[in-house]
């Protein structure tokens, strides 16, 4: 199902958090990064977590910025946690360290992490069809969660740069026939953002 090397978005589930993650799979393991916040927290106190599949990009987006979600739970089979009920699972165990990581937004410290599988729940879906419209709003709210920290740091020019990108991944989407209110807000939250930030 996953090829060594490739970064999948995946749903990551913790004690009491949701979020997508950048995922890669090397050997038996998968590997992601958390940039601090609620996951990194209950990782490190409460080491399990759940990988999930989808493709629902407005789900992933929703997560990504703390939007309400619509979504059952169920108790996992082999970590203790909870899982998303009627989506595929990997329950594992996650070993963890810290690092400090540097980019054009500045230095910060990352939890590096390693979920070393100990089930997999496998549930039938029905595949939709690949949609450039999905793709322009999940790159919209990767680029949303960038300004916050462009802004949040008084880096003006980098958050007119990505302030413009978002702009253009809209148009795009926008374009591809997306119709989502989560774009909408997405739209929103970065002229706030920019208004009161910089």
């Amino acid at each position: 199902m996953f090829e060594e090397g490739k970064v999948y978005e995946l749903l990551l589930v913790t004690k009491s958090n949701i979020t997508p993650v950048g995922v890669v799979k090397r050997g038996e393991s998968f590997h992601f990064k958390l940039f601090g916040g609620r996951s990194a927290a209950e990782i490190k106190e409460h080491p399990f977590a759940v990988l999930h599949i989808t493709q629902d990009a407005e789900l992933l987006v929703k997560a990504a910025l703390n939007l309400p979600l619509e979504l059952e739970f169920e108790e996992a089979e082999k970590v203790p946690l909870n899982r998303v009920k009627g989506l595929t699972a990997i329950e594992g165990k996650v070993e963890w360290s810290e690092e400090e990581w540097e980019d054009e937004l500045g230095r910060t410290t990352v939890l590096k992490c390693s979920l070393t599988p100990v089930h997999v729940k496998m549930v039938p879906s029905h595949p939709k069809p690949l949609s450039r419209a999905d793709y322009a709003l999940l790159e919209m709210a990767v680029h949303l969660t960038r300004l916050f920290v462009a802004t949040r740091r008084n880096d003006v020019e980098r958050a007119r740069e990505i302030y413009k990108e978002i702009w253009k991944r809209y148009q795009e989407y926008r374009h591809f026939g997306g119709k989502s209110e989560v774009a909408e807000r997405i739209i929103g939250l970065s002229f706030i953002s920019m208004r009161w930030n910089t």
